[in-house]
């Protein structure tokens, strides 16, 4: 391989990536190279590599492309959106003949993520789809207020994490983006319109290949993305006009909303109409991560948002049930971490440990044991209600961080052959 020939733009490179074979087409690289993750629907040649061990994504493409979407992926990163992270480009790819190949755009592997067909393989219910849709939502919401047009939003161009009872949505195609001091109200109503009928598509595909209810109405159900961004959109910019013997009340109400809603008020623009007996307020700055920034505060953990709020609940009602409600939230979170949330995740088996990400796995361990508890009429003990999870629950996930080369004498979970509606 000519390495002289190669160009390689990255912010920091990796010295192992100069010997995988960039003078093969991507489509030929050898299987022993890859590793074994679900992709989803690309006009693109894609392939994962486990490389320093981390999975990189390696996508061919056109150079001009390849170096915009690269920039547009750093931005975003700049900006905390929910994105793949860029890694390097490399063009003047050529085969030992001189055949010049197209160049590849590399971004890091979002572990424990998947594209919206292996969901669907897992879980064949209108219910699956209806999260996944408002997923999207709130992550179209968050890139239009950071000025991001998308131009190609769909579910396959997405991927999807577990986020307690919900899923967080990450932007991983971004080839037709653009990147706005501000966007307009038809740019983003593009985005709305093709997202809508990019979803009816989809499933439309899924349920006639079998892996969404027949009896369920596709566009009944891709119309939901119109309904929930609309939604977020207006609680999160529009105006509210209230009395001034309301605004204290009021106010708080609209922030805790937005909180709720999983967004932080920065700045909040007030004014008084010219009769002086209503106010008029605005969120002018909104970010997103409310209860994650919060969570992370008390614990340093990074989590998904629905499972920040769900594990400060817990904190909540581990505080009240034991009387330590005079412990101040922040020595309360670091006694819960140490004696609630660490020995559960200690208790998993090794073999397990890579199917769920631990704030998802504890999530789901205290639903396990609030629905034994309900079944049972009375509390259950940690170690019997996580005896039951392991055992009947987790042992039966896919694991969702596998790679195809686990290890000598360990066979991969998920493989082409076995689900080729993944691949």
């Amino acid at each position: 391989m000519d390495l002289m020939a190669m160009d390689i733009t990255a912010a920091a490179v990796d010295p192992a990536l100069l010997d995988l074979p960039w003078d093969v087409p991507l489509e030929e690289w050898p299987s022993n190279l890859l590793a074994a993750l679900p992709r989803g629907i690309s006009r693109h040649i894609v392939r994962f590599v486990n490389l320093s061990g981390r999975v990189l994504a390696v996508k061919e493409i056109g150079p001009t492309v390849a170096h915009h979407e690269y920039d547009l992926l750093r931005d975003l990163s700049r900006l905390d959106a929910p994105s793949v992270q860029p890694v390097a480009v490399i063009t003047g790819r050529k085969t030992p003949e001189g055949e010049e190949l197209n160049a590849v755009l590399i971004t890091e592997h979002l572990q424990f993520s998947l594209p919206y067909r292996a969901l669907f393989s897992l879980s064949m219910r209108e219910d699956t789809a209806t999260r996944l849709i408002d997923a999207l939502a709130l992550l179209l919401v968050r890139l239009h207020l950071l000025g991001f047009y998308w131009g190609d939003v769909s579910l396959s161009n997405t991927l999807f994490r577990r986020d307690a009872g919900e899923f967080a949505a990450y932007l991983v195609d971004a080839e037709t983006g653009e990147l706005h001091p501000k966007l307009t109200d038809g740019q983003r109503e593009y985005d709305v319109d093709l997202a809508r009928t990019n979803i009816i598509g989809e499933l439309m595909d899924l349920q006639a290949g079998g892996f969404f209810p027949e009896d369920a109405d596709p566009i009944d159900v891709g119309d939901r993305i119109r309904t929930q961004y609309d939604l977020l959109w207006t609680e999160v910019t529009a105006e509210e006009s209230i009395s001034n013997d309301q605004r204290q009340y009021l106010v708080s109400e609209r922030i805790r909303r937005l909180n709720d809603l999983g967004f932080d008020v920065a700045e909040l623009h007030m004014s008084t109409d010219s009769s002086g007996e209503r106010l008029v307020i605005q969120p002018k700055v909104v970010d997103a991560g409310h209860h994650n920034r919060k969570f992370m505060r008390l614990t340093g953990m990074d989590v998904g948002e629905h499972q920040a709020a769900r594990l400060l609940a817990d904190i909540d009602v581990w505080r009240a049930t034991n009387g330590l409600q005079d412990l101040s939230l922040e020595q309360a979170a670091h006694e819960w971490l140490t004696d609630v949330f660490a020995p559960v995740v200690r208790a998993i088996p090794r073999e397990l440990a890579g199917k769920l990400e631990p704030a998802q796995l504890y999530h789901e361990y205290l639903e396990h044991r609030w629905y034994m508890a309900q079944q049972a009429g009375h509390d259950i003990p940690r170690e019997e209600a996580l005896a039951s999870y392991i055992t009947n629950i987790l042992q039966s996930k896919r694991d969702e961080a596998i790679l195809i080369e686990p290890g000598p004498g360990r066979a991969s979970m998920i493989s082409a052959e076995a689900h080729p509606d993944l691949w």
